[in-house]
């Protein structure tokens, strides 16, 4: 478990829990879940273009995904419904995604590794770009923290404290992207949703203020991570899967603790 490849894999995996869990708050209070899987499917077609384009899989991925976040963000204000707009994006940029692969001759890719991870290959460049990237994301949303919560509240309060709901709601989009592409090498993009939110709803049952639950949320995608790492060690499991069932064993657990505790008041 002391491993060099162990320690780095969980050291990823508490970087990214600690930038997941107060994100995949505001997914959760503003019922973004289906954004999110739009984002990660969009980050399919640029590890696609990358191998492609031979260039970096992180970069590429991140380029598409913040594209396709801008591109909902804007096409929303023009009238179009969300969810249709979502399920548009998501399954045609998987599918694209996947084709382009097909066409990627002489190129070996091991597409289950960009689908559900692999934290155990990380190395010491992809702890820098994960660390970097969740703490952007960290930033970013503590220094925006009031104006974000202010226009998940309520929208029209929002401009009566001279904040720009357009605006934040870019920026929310656009941190998504960057999550999902960090996300890429350590639960892979059909797992990062979980991350957001399994551990966000999880912290919501313990949780009596906004700012105590992105800390809890945050806690337990890490603990998940370790648990979920230990777990996988130990049963041979696929790393990045255990530990969104850690997480998921987490949510179950609190979510029964909550309700006893209800039931005995």
């Amino acid at each position: 478990m002391l491993d060099d490849f162990m320690i780095r894999a969980g050291l990823a995996g508490i970087g990214l829990a600690f930038a997941a869990g107060p994100l995949g708050c505001f997914v959760v209070w503003r019922r973004m879940a289906y954004f999110g899987e739009t984002i990660s499917h969009a980050a399919i077609l640029g590890v696609a273009l990358s191998l492609m384009l031979q260039v970096s899989i992180f970069a590429g991925a991140l380029v598409v995904a913040l594209l396709v976040a801008w591109t909902v963000n804007l096409l929303s204000e023009r009238g179009y419904a969300i969810d249709t707009l979502l399920g548009v994006l998501a399954h045609s940029s998987l599918a694209v995604g996947l084709v382009v692969v097909s066409f990627l001759s002489g190129i070996r890719i091991d597409l289950m590794a960009y689908l559900f991870g692999d934290i155990l290959a990380v190395s010491r460049l992809d702890l820098v770009i994960i660390w970097g990237g969740a703490l952007l994301v960290l930033i970013l949303v503590f220094w925006r923290w009031s104006p974000l919560l202010t226009v998940t509240l309520n929208e029209d309060f929002s401009y009566a404290s001279g904040f720009n709901p357009k605006r934040e709601k870019l920026l929310l989009t656009l941190l998504l992207g960057l999550i999902v592409a960090v996300a890429i090498k350590v639960v892979g993009v059909l797992l990062i949703v979980a991350m957001l939110i399994i551990p966000a709803a999880a912290a919501r049952t313990l949780a009596r203020t906004p700012e105590t639950m992105a800390i809890l949320a945050g806690i337990i995608g890490a603990a998940s991570a370790v648990v979920g790492l230990r777990a996988a060690f130990v049963l041979d499991t696929p790393a990045g899967p255990s530990i969104v069932c850690i997480a998921a064993a987490f949510f179950l657990v609190l979510n029964i603790v909550g309700s006893f505790k209800s039931f005995q008041a």
